[in-house]
């Protein structure tokens, strides 16, 4: 693993779950653990099948895998409903009036829907799907705010076997164009808008953009959220048709067919470094047991807690921990609309008050936000209510640990640091919260049935403390079954470094306890607040702009994103640089990829850092964002005056 990747952090602070906290929890001692896993590495067909037993199956399974690397199939000649396991079941098991969402929209507005609501909301949005022509294996975009509608528009998919392919509200246009035209979608189920920070996010306007360049849409269903004052918008006759109207004419009843183990239940684009998005493609039977339980055990679930996962629905975390995973195991959850930081900084915690939330979960990157907000939000707030912390996106620096620890937790609520990918679908590496002492900056161990190791380039499993790939060397339910459309690019992507291992593409250690640390990404893949960029995208955005020649980006450090976006900007012939070109390149690149993609900084330079072949050297400017210095090899370069110029830039 390259040097510049390397960490040499050391954490020596332990922390041990009370005995309280264990006496209760599902696993309560390491012993416990190593057994449970041990027997998940070498019996995986006993123990998964354990597990996957607690969800509503309509014919059970002949065999738990059939392994043919890199492809996996489980649960094999199994069928089921994945929205049986995750509404119909709590009908008759006690919880039919019992909340399963509490909504908070940011002006302030909120509502609860019982698993009964829920159940007859889902029916009713399946018969609204059926009635626009919408069959098993149809590819269904949703592209809408966090309210509860964007939840049962995807188990209304799930219930009648069409893929979801759900887009995060803040991307753009033409981000929407770029996943349509892939997914080949036939039906856009969006809102006229959505709230974020007082405005408003003109959702069914970007998707109008959007349907003028691709033409394979035939249905576009619209919520309406904000009201034609606020949001006006235009709908086209015979392809347009409000929620409200089409639900008035659906029944609210429906028998749930039962699809394969093996039926597609959605497709999830993540950035990948050629510029072009990959389309995840995750199945119904292996995923929700994956997603069921990592929640039960990672979080902990228990029947009286008030669940509450800050993604966004957009984002895997929001499939799998919004979505499916609470759902299947019963729980109440809090969902809110807006930013952590509107109307200020006390907003989440004042929602953890009102609502007496007992499990958070959320990114480093609010956690650094609220840091630097001032301890007087949390401390304005009564947080006692939470007994479990978790945290997911990226790796939590320790001293955001600590404070999240004290500060939130109040020193005595364990903390779930969690890794895992789009690509996994569900909690790969993370404690166990009744059971594992954890250190802050690590996600300690290997959940059930993940089979994690750090190997060299000659794919040796390294020594502790030395840095290498991280790989998982066995399959597991939840994981990507290939890359839509495209097999080769699945293969080549995660299955060509070691054979028959599924490679990461994220650098790692171990620590001398077994305690997995997450270095960083391999590739050129950002991570800004949690959310994966391709580098490539950022770059072709700035490209398509008529001023810019060419660009080169890199992140840097960012104390409260993780990583910023730097840009390296070539001019054409007779535009000069100005605050106001910067400013016009930042929101074009907003325009179209979206605001999260917008650089934080860009550097205009006469020419970049090229090695004779004309390869840009990225790694100069990502080691020149970071330090301001160039301490590596510069003779290669064509010319090494580009960088003396940047160089001086920089510190300027």
């Amino acid at each position: 693993m390259s040097k510049n990747i390397e960490s040499h952090l050391t954490e020596e602070r332990t922390f041990k779950p009370s005995k309280e906290f264990a006496k209760n929890a599902r696993i309560k001692s390491m012993a416990q653990y190593r057994r449970m896993h041990k027997e998940s590495i070498k019996k995986p067909a006993t123990f998964w099948a354990r597990e996957a037993k607690e969800l509503s199956w309509q014919k059970k399974w002949t065999k738990v895998l059939d392994w043919k690397a890199p492809y996996a199939k489980w649960f094999v000649g199994g069928k089921l409903n994945v929205c049986e396991s995750c509404v119909d079941q709590h009908l008759t098991n006690g919880r039919a009036n019992k909340a399963a969402i509490i909504w908070e929209g940011e002006p302030g507005e909120s509502r609860t829907l019982t698993y009964r609501q829920l159940h007859r909301e889902v029916c009713n949005f399946a018969n609204v799907l059926i009635n626009n022509g919408i069959k098993p294996k149809d590819r269904v975009m949703i592209y809408m705010p966090m309210t509860p509608e964007a939840v049962i528009a995807m188990l209304a998919c799930a219930r009648i076997g069409a893929v979801h392919s759900v887009i995060f509200g803040g991307f753009s246009a033409d981000s929407i164009v770029d996943r349509l035209e892939d997914c080949e979608a036939k039906a856009i189920v969006t809102s006229d808008g959505g709230y974020r920070r007082g405005g408003v996010v003109p959702l069914k306007q970007n998707v109008d953009d959007a349907l003028k360049k691709y033409r394979g849409i035939e249905t576009v269903i619209v919520h309406q959220r904000i009201g034609t004052e606020k949001a006006p918008v235009k709908m086209k006759r015979g392809r347009d048709a409000w929620w409200h109207d089409e639900s008035a004419k659906a029944p609210s009843t429906h028998k749930a067919k039962a699809f394969d183990s093996e039926h597609p239940l959605f497709i999830l684009y993540t950035s990948g470094s050629t510029g072009k998005p990959k389309g995840i493609l995750h199945t119904a039977g292996g995923y929700l047991t994956g997603t069921y339980t990592t929640c039960k055990y990672i979080f902990d679930m228990q029947d009286d807690d008030v669940y509450w996962c800050t993604a966004d629905v957009g984002w895997i975390t929001g499939h799998s921990y919004i979505t499916y995973g609470p759902l299947a195991n019963g729980v109440t959850q809090v969902m809110y609309e807006g930013a952590p930081n509107f109307p200020d900084f006390g907003r989440f915690w004042k929602i953890v008050e009102k609502y007496n939330v007992t499990i958070f979960y959320t990114a480093p990157t609010a956690i650094r936000a609220f840091i630097k907000a001032g301890n007087q939000f949390p401390e304005a707030h009564d947080l006692s209510s939470l007994r479990l912390l978790g945290t997911v996106g990226e790796p939590i620096n320790p001293e955001a640990w600590m404070w999240y620890h004290e500060k939130i937790g109040g020193g005595n609520c364990p903390i779930v640091d969690t890794w895992w990918q789009t690509e996994t679908g569900a909690i790969m590496i993370s404690p166990l919260p009744g059971c594992t002492p954890t250190k802050p900056g690590t996600a300690t161990l290997p959940f059930f049935g993940i089979d994690a190791a750090i190997l060299d380039e000659n794919g040796n499993e390294c020594k502790a403390n030395e840095g290498g790939k991280l790989v998982i060397r066995q399959p597991w339910p939840s994981m990507l079954r290939t890359i839509y459309g495209d097999k080769k690019r699945y293969r080549d992507t995660y299955w060509s470094d070691y054979p028959g291992q599924y490679t990461a593409g994220d650098g790692a250690r171990t620590d001398k306890q077994g305690n997995f640390w997450i270095v960083g990404r391999l590739d050129d893949v950002l991570n800004v607040s949690g959310h994966r960029l391709g580098t490539a995208e950022v770059e072709s955005a700035l490209v398509a702009h008529k001023a810019v020649a060419e660009a080169a980006v890199v992140g840097r450090p960012h104390e409260i994103k993780g990583q910023g976006v730097v840009a390296f900007v070539t001019l054409k012939a007779g535009n000069k640089s100005s605050e106001a070109l910067n400013q016009e390149l930042r929101n074009h690149v907003g325009k179209i990829i979206g605001a999260i993609a917008k650089p934080d900084e860009i550097y205009f330079a006469p020419a970049l850092p090229k090695t004779r072949s004309g390869k840009i050297m990225r790694r100069l400017l990502k080691e020149l964002v970071a330090t301001g210095e160039i301490t590596g090899n510069i003779t290669t370069l064509e010319d090494s005056k580009v960088i003396q110029d940047l160089q001086a830039q920089i510190k300027k």
